[in-house]
């Protein structure tokens, strides 16, 4: 079978399921599926993104590229109540689960919306852009993304993103500093880099 946790409409047969998560000290319940990205559980780098990032008490508004069914959207809508977060996905089922999760969790400030890379958010501006990229998607894909999140920040805005070494982290920093103010790697481990990116 072709197909991956980015297809745009998943053809695995269905068989969701609940399980519960500590994020930053909080449990959160989530419903998982077939057909999305680490369904079983939140894997390792997902996990240190969401305990790495700083919130400016001043943002207002976050995004969460690639949300999957919801983890760091929802962690975040719920830490930081003041602010709105858009979570978006290629993925039907994620952004159906994402929705599903954000009743569960009973958030008011966020919202899961399907979107090509950030089609559907292009008019929008951000404080705050987080993403565990979909990086088998390809190079030229994942630095569009980039791109495209550079284009929604507001001035002072930051892109956090985790990446593993073996997938490009340095080829990764290279292509962001071409796009951004500054880059800084904020933390490693496992193999895995935080890189924040400031316009």
């Amino acid at each position: 079978m072709n197909e991956h946790y980015y297809s745009e409409v998943p053809v695995t047969k269905s068989e969701p399921f609940l399980f519960r998560a500590l994020l930053r000290g909080h449990e959160f319940s989530f419903v998982s599926d077939a057909g999305v990205f680490s369904k079983r559980g939140i894997d390792f780098g997902t996990q240190l993104l969401i305990q790495t990032v700083s919130v400016n008490p001043s943002a207002k508004k976050m995004l969460d590229i690639g949300c999957g069914y919801g983890p760091i959207g929802i962690c975040f809508a719920y830490f930081f109540p003041n602010l709105t977060v858009d979570m978006i996905d290629i993925n039907t089922r994620a952004v159906l689960l994402s929705q599903q999760n954000i009743a569960l969790n009973q958030l008011k400030n966020a919202q899961a919306i399907k979107s090509n890379r950030l089609e559907a958010v292009r008019n929008e501006r951000y404080d705050i852009i987080l993403s565990n990229p979909p990086i088998r998607t390809g190079k030229e894909n994942i630095f569009c993304m980039y791109r495209e999140a550079e284009e929604v920040l507001n001035i002072g805005g930051s892109l956090w993103i985790v990446i593993q070494k073996k997938q490009g982290a340095a080829s990764t920093i290279k292509a962001l500093e071409q796009m951004f103010e500054t880059v800084e790697t904020i933390t490693k481990k496992k193999g895995y880099f935080i890189i924040c990116a400031k316009k």
